[in-house]
């Protein structure tokens, strides 16, 4: 087990089958940085093109389609002050007659809103806001909004979106101390990440979180011949399984068709057991609604698999 302290070059606006940055074995950590949404660095520079540029790939040897690449979310640090959010809900999640009342425009031209990121206090508290909002602090919560691993046959799919593959879900669960499992889609998985958020609300819903920089470490593993479809993850209290799709409702078929196979696969579950189970017991949480693919999360907490 190697600890590697990677220095980014150059990034990529799709995760796909890009040449390797860096060759790891299961078992290694990364420590490395991102840039934020719009390719801007520690400093603010804008060092590369927007549109949630990756830090990667990086390749695990040993993995081939059929495993499941294992990453271990250990550091997610924003690492400069000054982070941004778009200043208005997307469109198609109010109602239709309401959208005239929405605070148009919308586009980034007429200025982004800015947030203070203070890592002493744990806050995160807007430059210039609108008077009721003034002494709003809302706290610190580190998060990963886009990674994943290369699709399948050489495709390359935009950062934009999510797949089976991973991807833009942006999911406020994506934190710290969570570990996220992959389906391997190609060999060496080719694994990529970027789009940190120093915090954001469920969906995304104006189409950022408090975007930022990160100082990330994460430690890969491997499970040979463990097949998995969707991205799953777990951490301290539950299991959960992540659809990427729109509709929503398919988002929901594919996150829920994930966990039924994983209680009964791993958990012993007879189908009908699941069922039930489920039935009273899941918990779902939304991710992205903002993107050309949305999000659902679908959760079980560990107490009931005991």
């Amino acid at each position: 087990m190697t600890t590697h302290h990677f220095q980014p070059t150059h990034y990529h606006t799709t995760i796909g089958s890009h040449e390797a940055v860096l060759r790891l074995q299961p078992g290694d950590t990364v420590i490395t940085t991102t840039v934020d949404a719009r390719g801007q660095d520690s400093s603010g520079q804008q060092i590369t093109s927007p549109g949630n540029p990756m830090t990667g790939p990086f390749f695990i040897e040993g993995a081939e389609p059929g495993d499941t690449l294992v990453i271990h979310l250990d550091k997610l640090t924003p690492n400069r002050p000054l982070g941004w959010t778009r200043r208005m809900v997307a469109p198609h999640v109010v109602d239709p007659e309401y959208t005239p009342q929405l605070p148009w425009p919308a586009d980034d031209a007429q200025g982004l809103a800015q947030w203070r990121v203070d890592l002493t206090n744990g806050t995160v508290t807007m430059v210039d806001p609108p008077a009721p909002l003034a002494g709003l602090a809302l706290p610190v919560n580190p998060m990963v909004g886009c990674f994943g691993v290369a699709p399948a046959r050489g495709e390359a799919i935009s950062t934009a979106t999510s797949s089976h593959h991973g991807g833009n879900m942006d999911y406020n669960g994506f934190v710290a101390g969570t570990t996220v499992y992959f389906p391997v889609l190609t060999a060496g998985a080719l694994f990529h990440i970027g789009d940190g958020h120093a915090v954001q609300g469920d969906g995304e819903i104006v189409g950022t979180g408090v975007e930022i920089s990160f100082d990330v470490e994460f430690t890969v593993d491997l499970r040979k011949g463990w097949h998995t479809r969707w991205p799953r993850g777990e951490n301290s209290t539950h299991i959960f399984t992540v659809g990427n799709a729109r509709p929503l409702d398919q988002c929901v078929q594919h996150a829920t068709t994930e966990m039924i196979r994983w209680l009964q696969n791993d958990y012993g579950l007879t189908g009908e057991a699941a069922h039930l189970l489920l039935g009273q017991a899941v918990q779902y949480d939304m991710g992205n609604i903002f993107d050309p693919a949305y999000t659902m999360v679908c959760k079980m907490a560990k107490r009931w698999l005991s």
